[in-house]
């Protein structure tokens, strides 16, 4: 998995496997999800990140695993 911050574009970004995409598909206003040859979700943007989301969560990620 990839996860990508554009400042200037203001868009998050993340790619959950390297298949090509072949369709995409704005699920809700600047949310759009890329799919790949077999539908499934590869990859997954969010426009105007920084008035959806808290900036602390840009600058810094944590995982957890289950």
């Amino acid at each position: 998995m990839k996860v990508r911050f554009d400042q200037e574009a203001d868009a998050l970004y993340i790619r959950l496997d390297d298949a090509p995409v072949i369709e995409s598909e704005e699920v809700g206003p600047g949310i759009v999800l890329d799919f790949d040859a077999e539908n499934r979700v590869v990859g997954i943007e969010m426009l105007n990140a920084q008035r959806r989301l808290p900036s602390a969560h840009l600058k810094q990620m944590l995982f957890e695993v289950a």
